[in-house]
């Protein structure tokens, strides 16, 4: 037990120094000081200097968040104009950040052709934001747009899933909501319609009457870069998810963050490019909002500038279509992959997926195989809607370290992932 020797000295600057020592009869002595106490002028000081540098770098990420100084009213009005006026259909992009570059699964397909003509020339997204298997889910689309992707997934939900648009552009919804009736009672053969479509912000989806919990899956395609306030919009989509939902959406990101020029340029900010995200700044953001632990689908897809003029204002920038999963998980993610002990196998019951399921782009289940997986993975694919179709061994009673080869992907590409077997992370 120490106990204070005596006070040496006290200056003028009010700091008092202590030595301190065993106490008589404890054995030895300890020559210990430390200082206690510091300048109350120097403290406030010290203070008031980190507030500021807390300030300043806050308002630099929220400056490279932004819109490069154009406000969000401005930024929506740009893509309003340029969606509902401007693009008369695909043909009239300046860039393939807006289209599609990998076709989509056989059963995505089959249902493409049944769309109308019209909701599918005015499609303007990057990815296939389309899990396998979501028969019976309440899905809501942010930024539908002419309603594309929302018509696929009426049909991939079945009649007992149900599944909303959410756009702020009038010309684009008088599109998607023309043949919504008839495309679900008569090209589908339901009896009614599971489809409907809402004109609202995907910053404000309360204002748009979407409840806390009442969704399972969340898509979205090359939509969350043209916000103007991209954590909005992801702390609305973790409030109306429930637990064990998930945002399955695809996007554009950028290796860089990009100057102000290039953030509120009209052209680039409606072809989905001005306002990309630095990838290490969404994932910052993701986590942030609640979504812990951000996963890629597949392996990234450079897009191409073909424009001279826009090319010099970005410079040496390169843009990325990326699909990520994000899962509401709450208390069940962890920062790092925790290893349990646990395993996972795959039962081969969803639609389009009899003989794997891909979680993302380091983690292909084949059906009916053990797979040795993180207390993460183990969560996602077991406690989310996918659980159905997964058994897992084991919980979290005890653990044993950090999971092994933990954020490391066996490879780039997901067929090289089917031959790898044995653990993941």
């Amino acid at each position: 037990m120490f106990c204070c020797a005596h006070l040496l000295t006290r200056g003028s600057s009010s700091q008092v120094r202590v030595v301190l020592g065993k106490q008589p009869g404890a054995g030895g002595n300890i020559n210990t000081s430390r200082r206690v106490g510091v300048p109350f002028t120097a403290t406030v000081r010290a203070f008031q200097s980190r507030r500021r540098v807390m300030e300043q770098t806050k308002a630099q990420f929220a400056e490279h968040m932004g819109m490069g100084g154009a406000t969000e009213e401005e930024v929506k009005s740009t893509v309003q104009q340029y969606y509902g006026q401007e693009l008369k259909t695909t043909e009239d992009l300046k860039t393939s950040a807006c289209c599609t570059a990998k076709p989509p699964s056989p059963v995505v397909r089959d249902i493409l052709k049944r769309v109308p003509d019209e909701v599918v020339a005015k499609y303007y997204g990057c990815g296939s934001p389309f899990p396998v298997g979501i028969g019976g889910l309440r899905v809501l689309d942010l930024g539908s747009g002419s309603g594309r992707d929302c018509y696929v997934c009426a049909g991939l939900v079945g009649e007992s899933g149900s599944v909303v648009g959410v756009d702020m552009t009038r010309e684009q919804l008088d599109v998607a909501e023309a043949y919504a009736e008839t495309f679900c009672k008569e090209t589908l053969g339901y009896a009614a319609t599971n489809l409907r479509f809402v004109e609202g912000e995907i910053e404000n989806l309360e204002k748009a009457g979407i409840e806390d919990n009442s969704i399972d899956l969340i898509i979205s395609n090359c939509v969350v870069n043209l916000s103007p306030n991209k954590e909005a919009v992801l702390k609305e989509a973790y409030r109306v998810l429930a637990p064990g939902g998930e945002m399955f959406f695809s996007d554009v990101y950028c290796d860089r963050r990009l100057p102000a020029e290039a953030r509120r340029h009209p052209v680039l900010v409606g072809e989905c490019l001005g306002g990309a995200l630095y990838e290490q700044d969404f994932l910052r953001l993701a986590r942030s909002v609640g979504f812990t632990d951000p996963r890629m689908f597949a392996a990234p897809e450079v897009i191409e500038v073909k424009d001279t003029v826009l090319k010099d204002i970005l410079g040496e920038a390169t843009f990325y279509s990326i699909t990520y999963r994000l899962f509401k998980l709450p208390d069940r993610l962890e920062t790092l992959c925790e290893d349990y002990g646990q395993a996972a196998r795959y039962k081969g019951t969803m639609e389009g997926a009899p003989h794997a399921c891909v979680l993302d782009d380091h983690h292909v289940f084949e059906t009916g195989k053990w797979y040795e997986v993180c207390g993460n993975t183990a969560s996602m694919v077991g406690e989310s809607w996918m659980g159905k179709h997964f058994e897992i061994i084991g919980d979290r009673s005890r653990h044993y370290g950090l999971f092994g080869g933990c954020g490391d992907a066996p490879s780039s590409t997901q067929k090289d992932t089917e031959t790898g077997g044995g653990g993941c992370c």
